[in-house]
């Protein structure tokens, strides 16, 4: 028999780490010393050892080589189980794939403009919200401050406080310069319960805002003017990383409206790969 410190030279193992499967019950020391405590391992030993380590290699859990090393799975078990780690190595190749394919757009950038680019682009799930909102087709831009602050004084009047950042939510189908169709959201509490009407047909009220699987997010620094350079520099990104455009655009506004340069604006694009 071997003290746990030479079985682990022979193994190539650090000592902590067969503690620690000692500890989950998949490698039992051979003998523990009462007196010193000291842990002994054999060598008819390695060959449970040495499937831990092939089942590790490929990614299984500890929970579930303990599975594989302590019951009698069947052969439909085992098979779901291997198939379930290969979907999850699947996923994690193309997730991989998709990182290096983006790492490769980054350097073409590089290479044509001599810097970083000015917009970082992220991907990221948004949790569906519970907000007070109003839609209407607004003439001109600018006009979604407008609407926005009507939206925030009607809850304001009642006492009602929003729980996040303001944002609008674009609905055309299509670039257009004017009449646009535009829905103003404010986050509010779920024990909001609200319908006012505004004038004009116009009805500010509570409702869920769908949660989107994944958007293309960059940070627009500044006055609203330059919008439209971010939102090329967005779907440059986009179409650049081989996705398409899901849903419509959206503009969280982070900053309240005051000085135009200290203003800072999340331009989220849901998306899907092509």
């Amino acid at each position: 028999m071997f003290k746990i410190g030479d079985f682990s030279k022979i193994c190539r193992v650090p000592v902590s780490a067969l503690r620690y499967y000692a500890d989950l019950g998949l490698l039992l020391p051979a003998h523990i010393d009462s007196f010193t405590g000291y842990r002994y391992y054999t060598l008819d030993q390695l060959p449970r050892l040495n499937r831990i380590l092939a089942l590790r290699d490929l990614g299984l859990s500890l929970e579930e080589i303990g599975r594989l090393l302590h019951e009698e799975l069947s052969p439909d078990e085992l098979r779901g189980m291997f198939r379930l780690q290969q979907a999850r190595i699947q996923q994690q190749v193309e997730q991989e794939q998709a990182r290096l394919a983006r790492v490769a757009v980054l350097l073409q950038q590089i290479e044509k403009e001599g810097k970083m680019p000015q917009h970082e682009v992220i991907l990221k799930p948004v949790d569906s919200l519970y907000a007070a909102a109003i839609r209407q087709i607004i003439p001109i831009p600018s006009g979604v401050g407008d609407l926005l602050g009507e939206a925030f004084t009607a809850l304001m009047q009642r006492g009602i406080q929003p729980v996040g950042a303001p944002l609008a939510i674009f609905h055309d189908e299509e670039f257009k310069p004017a009449d646009l169709d535009v829905e103003i959201v404010l986050p509010v509490a779920p024990t909001v319960h609200l319908e006012v009407a505004l004038g004009e047909g116009r009805l500010l009220q509570t409702r869920h805002i769908p949660a989107v699987t994944t958007v293309a997010s960059t940070i627009h620094m500044g006055s609203y003017d330059h919008l439209n350079e971010t939102y090329s520099a967005l779907g440059q990104w986009i179409s650049a990383n081989g996705y398409q455009l899901a849903g419509p655009s959206r503009e969280i506004y982070l900053t309240a409206p005051g000085d135009p340069s200290g203003l800072v604006t999340e331009l989220q694009w849901p998306v899907e790969k092509v």
